[in-house]
This record gives structure tokens, C-alpha cells and sequence, in this order.
């Protein structure tokens, strides 16, 4: 059984009284455990997918199932615990809480979860990436890859069945993208969860399962 699945999705923009056809009639299906890869030029739609599929925007038409769950009109109220529960995000931008300390950045979603393990999990994530010394420090005081392993133990704190990473080493250089790169995979592997990512980066497309390439809001066949 799918754990993820999209049919016929298709995301239209409305710009002046013209209209943009950003994803164009994608349909797919991805199975547990899977690394999956959408690649493509810039503006292909890689990551208007990448929302669509993990419920952080509603296509204009189609439908998406998630553990054989339609989420397509899914409320946002229906649809936050799903994903804090299910999916994983990893972005290329790292999204994480100013104010908050490396740990505190990746308790954070097992607390809203209500999880009573929180900090024990959160330690052993960074523990698990290296940055056991960096607990207390804002992210203002983490380099860039740093920076990435923290947004990369939140992403896996909850133990999700989905992890989504949109360019994950985007904003890393070479060496540290290989880093990260690497631990997402491992830490993958080792949950047993399902990776999608949108990259650029050929390295990581060639250690995929299967690579689907999108050209202008279509995947070529």
C-alpha cells in the first residue's frame, strides 16, 4: 500500500487576468521506506509539489492521500496534527525559532505532541548528528550546517512515516552538504520512514530509489 499517493494534481495561478499553470496533471505513488527524488530547472514547480503533497498548499484540482488518507479538504486544524504527527519537513532555509536553543528547536514538535520524553529524545538526536555540545546554543550561534542537523533531528523527533526536504543542502557548502546529506539518509534507514526531496544536486539524485523529473509542471515520462 501507497504511503503517499497524488492524482491528477494540477495548481493554476491566477496573475492580471491571466492564468499560470505551475504542476500540470502529476500523478504518483510512493511506497514506505522509499527515497524518492523530484528534480528539474528552476520554476518546474518542484517545490509547489512538494507543498501540494504534504499538505502545506491545496491544488486547484486533484487529490492527495497520505497513508491512504485523502488530505485534500483537509482543514488546517485536521491537517496540523497529521503532519506533526506524520511528516518530517527539512528546508533548505532551516526554519528554526530564533529565540529558541538548539534543543529547545527540536523538543519542540514532540512537545506539542504532548510527548513526556521530549528532551531525552532531543539529546539523543543531537548526540546522534554530533552537536551534543551545542544543546544550549541559539541558532544564531550555529553555522549553516549546524544549523541543518538541528532542522534535521526536528524533522525526526516525532518519528515520522513521511520526511519531506525541499534542497536540504542548498545553503551549504560541499562538505557540509555531504554531512547532512549522509545523516539524512542514515537516519532514514534507520526509522524506517519515507524520504522525498527536491534537489538540484546530482549527487543525491544518483543515491535515490527513483528520481521523477518535472519540466515545466509536467513529469517527463
Amino acid at each position: 500500500m501507497a504511503i503517499l499517493e497524488a492524482r491528477a494534481l494540477n495548481k493554476i495561478y491566477s496573475v492580471d487576468h491571466q492564468k499560470i499553470i505551475v504542476l500540470n496533471d502529476i500523478s504518483l505513488s510512493v511506497e514506505p521506506g522509499e527515497f524518492l527524488v523530484v528534480t528539474g530547472s528552476s520554476g518546474s514547480g518542484k517545490t509547489t509539489l512538494l507543498t501540494l503533497l504534504s499538505g502545506l498548499d491545496k491544488p486547484t484540482s486533484g487529490r492527495v492521500f497520505i497513508d491512504q488518507q485523502d488530505i485534500t479538504g483537509a482543514s488546517e486544524d485536521d491537517l496540523a496534527p497529521l503532519r506533526n504527527r506524520m511528516i518530517g519537513f527539512v528546508f533548505q532555509a532551516f526554519h528554526l525559532i530564533p529565540s529558541m536553543s538548539a534543543l529547545e528547536n527540536i523538543m519542540f514538535p514532540a512537545e506539542l505532541q504532548g510527548l513526556g520524553d521530549a528532551e531525552a529524545k532531543a539529546r539523543q538526536l543531537l548526540e546522534r548528528v554530533g552537536l551534543s555540545g551545542r544543546a544550549d546554543n541559539l541558532p544564531s550561534r550555529l553555522s549553516g550546517g549546524e544549523k541543518q542537523r538541528v532542522s534535521l533531528c526536528r524533522a525526526m523527533i516525532n518519528d515520522p512515516k513521511l520526511i519531506f526536504a525541499d534542497e536540504p543542502t542548498g545553503n551549504l557548502d560541499s562538505r557540509n552538504g555531504r554531512i547532512v546529506f549522509s545523516q539524512l539518509v542514515e537516519m532514514k534507514n534507520e526509522h524506517g520512514a519515507t524520504l522525498i526531496v527536491v534537489t538540484h544536486n546530482a549527487e543525491i539524485a544518483s543515491a535515490a530509489d527513483r528520481v521523477l523529473v518535472l519540466k515545466d509542471g509536467r513529469l517527463v515520462p
